[in-house]
């Protein structure tokens, strides 16, 4: 007969179970390894350099960054990685295998020095199989190459620019875009977010600004159509009900089908004044905008977001991100928020209840009345206040099963700094500095404080119960980081992450996760029938036990980037699953029994019921 434990070693034992992950790892080791440049061959940074005639003033998304875009281009089955350059060059980077890789910009024809990018897309939007890029541009109008360029794969480790055929060489102040089958008829269409080319100095939040078209300017969407045998997007915004006014300041489009009929749905985040926009699919090539009826309090400064069923009930929850430091100095330094009078003033105007926070709106369905009911939970759950923070990642990064929450932090200057601002607008102070400098702006520029911020990653220890894990998981590095992007580089079966940075090298984060025994996984490519060969906007359903993980078909994530179209569902101490369901997004079904986990999978839309 074996010993019983003393009351000592037995509170010791204890301690060590709870601190024990699955596998008997500890819960919090760091799961992430940041790696260095030399070992990947990523020596990507995006350097800024603001001139007298070029600079945060004169452009106010100056300091915004590039995104990411990983994906498999070159037909080898390793994710690749691309990202985006404002005042430097893209970047292709072709997996070689173990984390390492190979710059294949300029053989590729990708070299971009001289053009502002801004957000990327990958997608196949030819249907012929191999995955293309849609590069958003901004900066100043004019020049070579300024439009928006559609990269057409040509499978031979090149890509040709075919936006002009194609329709869709926008030249604004474009974000991103983001590709969905919003008709069903089988072709990718596309959301452009674009900044209008108007100033804000001069706008005032009166009512009925948004419903003033701006065609040069405006947020867009292009329906993908044949044109004697030749595929053209055909510009349907207004017919579609999409808002395209000059106070659309969007960050952030998220794609998700948010009632489950079935239909893809938008969500837009939009800066400044101007309230976000929830679109609700009407299933006849129009779209109803929902967000006052839907939707009680909602982020001010909306950056970009993600959207995922967080508490495994069926309905997805929308995380939009703001600008609230935590509470202390920050907050206090650099906040001004609206007074009651200009909220009411806001409220009064039709530009809805809007607070200074991130927000995760809870779906609760439709209501009685048809249309969905959301509630914001974010400070309930702690999760409202990350800082400046460019969007926001929901994924299952430690395999147990909760998909956590990823946010990326920074900029490189503290516009909203309060004591800089009450200093330059002190008349003396002002005159003093522009009558010493040869160059006034810059003068004025290298007195704005530059603070690198830690991004931050909560993890979902239960459902709706987060927990900050950035320090304890690795990921707490500073930095004015922007785009961010998932994928299985090494095809362990966890999720690795992409970040990049402005004036700094891009971080590449290797994931621990299955070394450390987390949990189990699956990952799932959809092939689906051509020109849809990804299968965007198709639903997977994973069901074990009554539970469920429901996960969707949507690259185009967080902020200006776009996510390894390799679907990846962490599903804990799961072995096996009873089911896996998918609905794809022409409407066809398919269930599989009984399907082992820790593997990758391939499934055929032309096998669906």
């Amino acid at each position: 007969m074996e010993p019983r434990p003393t009351g000592i070693a037995l509170g010791i034992a204890l301690l060590l179970a709870a601190a024990l992950g699955a596998g008997g790892c500890q819960r919090d080791a760091a799961l992430f390894r940041r790696l260095d440049p030399a070992r990947t061959g990523i020596r990507f940074a995006n350097i800024l350099a603001p001139s007298e005639t070029l600079n945060t003033y004169l452009f106010r998304n100056f300091y915004n960054g590039g995104g990411v875009a990983i994906g498999d281009v070159n037909g080898d089955t390793l994710p690749d990685i691309f990202v985006t350059g404002n005042q430097v060059s893209n970047r292709l980077y072709v997996n070689k295998g173990s984390l390492q890789f190979e710059d294949a910009t300029v053989a590729a024809g990708l070299h971009s020095e001289g053009t502002w990018t801004t957000g990327v897309t990958m997608g196949d939007i030819n249907g012929d199989g191999w995955l293309d890029l849609y590069l958003c541009k901004s900066g100043p109008l004019g020049g070579a190459r300024r439009h928006n360029e559609l990269l057409i794969n040509t499978g031979r480790g090149a890509f040709v620019d075919s936006a002009a055929a194609y329709g869709i060489a926008v030249e604004a102040l474009s974000i991103h875009a983001a590709l969905l089958d919003y008709d069903q008829d089988g072709d990718l269409d596309l959301y452009l977010l674009s900044n209008p080319l108007r100033s804000l100095d001069d706008l005032q939040p009166v009512p009925g600004l948004r419903e003033v078209h701006d065609s040069a300017g405006g947020n867009k969407l292009f329906r993908n159509e044949l044109h004697q045998g030749e595929r053209r997007f055909t510009d349907v915004t207004r017919e579609a009900g999409i808002y395209s006014s000059h106070i659309g300041f969007g960050l952030g489009v998220s794609v998700s089908d948010l009632d489950r009929d079935g239909w893809s749905d938008l969500y837009v985040s939009n800066d400044f004044f101007e309230r976000d926009y929830l679109y609700i699919n009407q299933r006849d090539g129009t779209f109803r905008e929902v967000l006052p009826e839907a939707m009680g309090t909602i982020s001010l400064s909306s950056m970009g977001g993600d959207i995922a069923d967080l508490n495994g009930d069926g309905w997805p929850e929308v995380f939009v991100s703001d600008m609230l430091p935590a509470a202390g100095p920050r907050r206090q330094s650099k906040m001004n928020f609206p007074s009651w009078e200009e909220d009411r003033a806001y409220m009064q105007a039709g530009y809805h209840s809007q607070a200074t926070r991130n927000t995760l709106q809870l779906n609760h369905g439709p209501g009685p009345d048809g249309i969905l009911a959301f509630s914001d939970i974010a400070r309930l759950l702690r999760i409202d206040a990350t800082d400046w923070s460019w969007g926001g990642l929901l994924a299952d990064f430690d395999l147990d099963g909760q998909r956590d929450l990823f946010v990326p932090n920074g900029i490189f200057k503290d516009l909203l700094d309060q004591d800089f601002i009450a200093a330059v607008q002190n008349q003396d102070t002002l005159r003093a500095i522009v009558q010493a400098a040869d160059e006034p702006v810059m003068a004025i520029l290298s007195r704005m404080p530059s603070e690198p911020l830690p991004n931050v990653l909560y993890a979902q220890r239960s459902p709706l119960t987060f927990e900050n894990t950035s320090d304890a998981w690795g990921l707490a590095d500073p930095g004015f980081s922007s785009g961010s992007a998932y994928g299985d580089l090494d095809g362990d079966g966890d999720l690795d992450l992409v970040v990049n940075n402005v004036n700094m090298e891009a971080f590449v984060y290797e994931n621990l996760a299955v070394q450390h025994n987390r949990g189990h996984w699956l990952r799932v490519s959809l092939l689906g029938m051509p020109p849809n060969t990804t299968g965007i906007g198709a639903q997977v359903t994973a069901w074990q036990g009554g539970r469920q993980w429901l996960t969707e078909q949507q690259p185009a994530r967080g902020f200006l980037s776009s996510v390894d179209p390799v679907l990846h569902l962490g599903l804990g101490p799961a072995a096996v699953l009873d089911s896996l369901v998918v609905r794809w997004p022409r409407g066809g079904r398919q269930m599989i029994k009984d399907v082992a986990t820790d593997q990758h999978i391939h499934l055929r839309e032309h096998d669906a019921n």
